[in-house]
């Protein structure tokens, strides 16, 4: 697919910040067994990936807004555009030296995103999408898998930690849920969770507790492949809500109804 310069922008930032992450999981891997408590380093890792977008996203476009995990929202001259950016999401993954966790950027448009992209560094896999043009991972379009029955269906979500506020529902959803498919997994990215759902490898996913950088960029992806993306409670925003609810068109209601059976 010839891109848009955005999209090309896009990309290209998502590889520098891509390889710097990669060179400092390696180190990661290391810190596991020579010495406790490697989270400062892995912040740091985070922050450097953070300033490696912004530097390449804001230089190309400096009129836009910005808004990331690491940072103060930035407002840009041009009020109607603003990159949406997660530099780690997966960040506990990469803590632990487990190789899934991706670099997510979307662009916003009058409060739609219009295009995003998804890099996984340690398989090489890059997904992203423009409205309109389909959804791609490197040179393959992407379509959400066809399966219609809930029986054979795989999903996935996260499942708050620590005794997190969703706990309770989540552990409803998967009540509801796991009797009526073939599993659920739970990766603990959801950026990627999204692009598995436009690539056809999951069939759905929801969650709940997100902030707007998580799904930004995996949102189009699940859309421009032919799936639907919902808030889980009629009504909400789905970015601002952090809740959602994203499957290909023939399992979608009957997914969507064992969820909101746990509200």
């Amino acid at each position: 697919m010839q891109g848009s310069a955005n999209l090309n922008i896009m990309i290209k930032a998502a590889r520098s910040a891509g390889r710097s992450l990669a060179k400092d999981f390696r180190e990661v891997e290391n810190l596991q067994v020579s010495m406790k408590g490697p989270g400062d380093f892995v912040s740091k890792a985070d922050l450097a990936a953070e300033e490696i977008l912004k530097e390449e996203l804001l230089g190309a476009r400096a009129n836009y807004g910005w808004m990331a995990e690491e940072s103060d929202e930035i407002d840009g001259e041009d009020p109607t555009r603003r990159w949406i950016v997660d530099p780690l999401d997966g960040t506990t993954n990469f803590l632990h030296g487990m190789p899934h966790w991706a670099v997510s950027i979307a662009l916003e448009h009058k409060g739609e995103i219009v295009a995003s992209v998804v890099y996984d560094p340690a398989k090489d896999e890059m997904f992203f999408a423009e409205k309109g043009q389909g959804a791609w991972m490197n040179d393959q379009r992407l379509r959400v898998s066809g399966r219609n029955r809930m029986i054979e269906s795989v999903f996935a979500t996260g499942v708050p930690f620590a005794g997190g506020k969703y706990l309770p529902a989540t552990l409803k959803d998967l009540a509801n849920l796991m009797p009526q498919c073939a599993g659920v997994r739970r990766w603990g990215a959801a950026a990627l969770d999204l692009a598995y759902v436009a690539a056809g490898r999951y069939d759905g996913y929801w969650e709940r507790g997100l902030n707007i950088w998580d799904i930004a960029g995996g949102v189009l992806l699940v859309r421009e492949a032919g799936g639907f993306v919902e808030p889980i409670r009629d009504g909400q925003n789905l970015l601002e809500s952090g809740q959602l609810i994203a499957a290909n068109p023939e399992i979608f209601d009957q997914f969507a109804k064992a969820l909101r059976e746990s509200e």
